[in-house]
C-alpha cells in the first residue's frame, strides 16, 4: 500500500509520520525548508506520547514524481483543498481512496467537485499539533484520532482497509456511521472557539469560565447548529449543549490553530469557519448575527495577511 500525504503541517506531519514510522510506504508532498530538512534528516515528531524520527519512502514538492497512490490524505488548509484535489488527479488509480482531514464543513464536497466522487471518503481529525521548526512536528495535546466514513453512510470493504493502515500506525481511529454529523460536530467546536479566541486573544479555558464570553460561545454554536439543521445534518437536539461541555473539557490553556494563525498575522481559515456560516445562513434565510460580527471584525486582519 502506498500512502501519500498532501500538506505536511501539524496534521499531515503527525499522521504521515506515524504511518511511516510503522514501516508503511509513505510519500510526503511538502515544500520549502520543511521539505529540505525532511529530505536530509528525516521527519522528527515530538509528541506527548513519545518522540520519533522517521525516514519516508519519498519527500517531494513535485506531484508528477509521485508513484500512483492507494490512499491519499489531504492535510492542507481548507482554502487549499480544491487545488490539492486537482493536483492529485495524476496519481489516482481506479480504486484510490482520498480523505480530506481539514477543519471545516464542506471539504469532501470540494474534493468531489474536482475529482470523481467515487474516490472520496469523508474524514476529520482530532489533534493539537503544529510545525515547531522545519522538519519538526510538535504534538502537544489531545489523544490523536482520525474519524472517517462513507458519505452515503454505507459500511464498505475499503473502510476496513483504511482502518488496517491506521491501526498498524498505532493511532486511534474510528469508522463513522454518519460522517457528516461528525464533521459538522468538529466544525461546530472549532468554528465556535477559533473566531472568538482570535478576537479576545484568550485561551479556551478563559473564554469558557467568563460568563459573558461563555454566552457568546453558546450563541455562535447555536447559529451553526441552525444552519446545519437547515442543510440536512442529523444533529441530536442537544448538540449545542454537548459542544459546550466539550469546550469546557479542553485544556485551560488551549487555543485553536486558526486563532493562532490570525494572532500571528498569517492567512487563516476564517472564511471557511465563521465566514462559511454567514454565507450559508444568507442562502438559507437564517440569521447569524454573532458569526457575522466575529467574521466582520476579523476580516480586516485576514485581508491584510493575504496581501
Amino acid at each position: 500500500m502506498h500512502i501519500v500525504i498532501i500538506g505536511v503541517g501539524g496534521v499531515g506531519g503527525y499522521f504521515g509520520g506515524k504511518i511511516s514510522n510503522s514501516g508503511q510506504k509513505v510519500t510526503l508532498v511538502a515544500r520549502g525548508k520543511h521539505l529540505e530538512t525532511i529530505r536530509k534528516k528525516g521527519l522528527l515528531v515530538k509528541s506527548i506520547d513519545g518522540d520519533f524520527v522517521t525516514h519516508l519512502f519519498m519527500v517531494t514538492d513535485t506531484i508528477e514524481m509521485v508513484e500512483k497512490a492507494d490512499l491519499v490524505l489531504i492535510c492542507t488548509k481548507s482554502w487549499q483543498v480544491v487545488e490539492a484535489g486537482k493536483s492529485i488527479a495524476p496519481i489516482l488509480k481506479e480504486n484510490t481512496i482520498v480523505i480530506p482531514l481539514q477543519n471545516g464543513a464542506d471539504n469532501a464536497e470540494k474534493v468531489c467537485s474536482v475529482l470523481d466522487a467515487k474516490h472520496v471518503v469523508g474524514g476529520l481529525c482530532k489533534i493539537y499539533s503544529k510545525i515547531e521548526a522545519s522538519g519538526i512536528i510538535s504534538h502537544f495535546g489531545h489523544t490523536p484520532e482520525i474519524v472517517f466514513g462513507e458519505l452515503d453512510k454505507s459500511i464498505t470493504e475499503r473502510l476496513t482497509l483504511v482502518k488496517q493502515i491506521f491501526d498498524k500506525a498505532g493511532f486511534k481511529n474510528t469508522v463513522s456511521e454518519d460522517i457528516e454529523v461528525d464533521i459538522w460536530g468538529k466544525f461546530m467546536f472549532i468554528a465556535t472557539v477559533s473566531g472568538l479566541g482570535a478576537l479576545t486573544r484568550a485561551t479556551i479555558g478563559e473564554m469558557y469560565e467568563n460568563k459573558e464570553t461563555y454566552h457568546i460561545l453558546e450563541q455562535t454554536a447555536t447559529e451553526i447548529y441552525e444552519v446545519g439543521i437547515a442543510k440536512g445534518i442529523s444533529f441530536p437536539k442537544d448538540m449545542v449543549q454537548r459542544i459546550m461541555l466539550f469546550i469546557g473539557a479542553q485544556s485551560y490553556a488551549s487555543t485553536a490553530s486558526t486563532q493562532r494563525d490570525i494572532m500571528e498575522g498569517k492567512p487563516s481559515e476564517l472564511d471557511n469557519f465563521n465566514g462559511y456560516i454567514v454565507k450559508e445562513g444568507k442562502k438559507l434565510g437564517i440569521a447569524t448575527p454573532v458569526n457575522m460580527f466575529i467574521y466582520n471584525c476579523l476580516l480586516p486582519m485576514e485581508k491584510k495577511a493575504r496581501k
